[in-house]
């Protein structure tokens, strides 16, 4: 018999804890650490349920009809099987079909089976997704944090459930060292919590991460937006000898401007608060200063060499790394000529 139809609760990846082993969870979202961590979450559940469950793993882009079926039939000892199920954006129609059959099928508490859907983008299989949604089942959204504010937060949860204390000056600076990705924010907040003991400070976020601190995307872009050429250069060619890619070195630039423009539009309004804004209360503080010697026209400036930066280390060009020097000292002059 179908699930009740009832709307399910908002689950979120920040808090795995809430996220219930069910037999069937839809992991969607185009943030790929989320995804992840959400799916190894319900397999750890479906373990300490039984550790001898049997796993299986399919891809939906080469289902074949009647595969789920064959998977999930009643066993003769009843064993407990765990399912998952990757690139559901890209799934065959018979997957989508027999997803569907599934559904009509699926009992609302959870059996022997556990099923979890991977949908990473895109709006293949729409109608499965939606008839999950309405069948009441969990439905965990994995999107990419987008806000800075958002990142700190995402670090703080990870010292915390770690039961360890990290003040709010250390886990900026962490996110400072790392950038945007989630996966490398994880690991470097893991070697902190594995690697040292007390408090956590800026001064220990500084012995393990300094170098990459100095030499990050975002002190790049501090050099470029002060105005000081010549330092965001030595500053990037380090960092592209090191190993970082161009991509999010442009994209810390790129953060870095909106940042900026952001808070310059609040403040030729008349204000507005860090919470409207999108941003953390120290961001806007440091944005203020930093917005010294920049006019409007300067920012444009800024933001469109920038822009053109992004189009060139995504494919057009060849040559990624001289398109981010030339985008660095193009914003260092935006400021520097006015």
């Amino acid at each position: 018999m179908p699930p009740s139809r009832r709307k399910p609760a908002g689950l979120s990846p920040l808090d795995l804890d809430a996220i219930p082993l069910a037999p069937l969870v839809l992991v969607k979202g185009a943030e790929g650490y989320f995804v992840d961590a959400v799916t190894d979450h319900l397999l750890a559940l479906a373990k300490e349920r039984d550790p001898q469950v049997e796993v299986t793993r399919i891809d939906a882009a080469a289902y074949q009809p009647h595969q789920l079926d064959v998977i999930t039939s009643p066993s003769l000892f009843e064993e407990r099987r765990h399912v998952v199920v990757d690139a559901v954006d890209a799934a065959s129609d018979a997957f989508i079909t027999d997803g569907l059959a599934y559904l009509e099928r699926i009992e609302p508490e959870l059996g022997e089976v556990s099923i979890v859907l991977r949908h990473t983008k895109g709006v293949r299989g729409k109608k499965l997704l939606d008839a999950i949604a309405a069948a009441g089942l969990p439905v965990v959204q994995c999107d990419p944090l987008k806000r800075d504010s958002e990142k700190v937060d995402f670090v703080s949860r990870r010292f915390k459930s770690a039961g360890r204390r990290a003040s709010a000056d250390a886990v900026r600076a962490l996110v400072e060292a790392l950038g945007s990705d989630l996966r490398e924010l994880a690991s470097g907040v893991q070697q902190l919590v594995e690697d040292t003991t007390g408090a956590i400070t800026p001064d220990v976020v500084q012995r393990y991460y300094g170098g990459r601190v100095e030499a990050t995307g975002f002190r790049v872009a501090d050099a470029a937006i002060a105005g000081q050429g010549a330092e965001a250069v030595t500053l990037l060619r380090h960092a592209l000898a090191t190993g970082s890619d161009p991509v999010p070195l442009v994209a810390a630039l790129a953060m870095k401007l909106r940042t900026l423009a952001k808070v310059a539009a609040a403040r030729g309004r008349g204000g507005a608060s860090a919470a409207e804004l999108g941003l953390a209360p120290w961001q806007v503080d440091r944005a203020r200063r930093e917005l010294t010697g920049w006019t409007p026209e300067g920012l444009a400036a800024a933001i469109t060499a920038v822009a053109d930066a992004d189009a060139e280390v995504k494919g057009e060009s060849r040559e990624p790394q001289f398109a981010v020097e030339r985008a660095v000292l193009r914003v260092a002059d935006a400021r520097e000529s006015r």
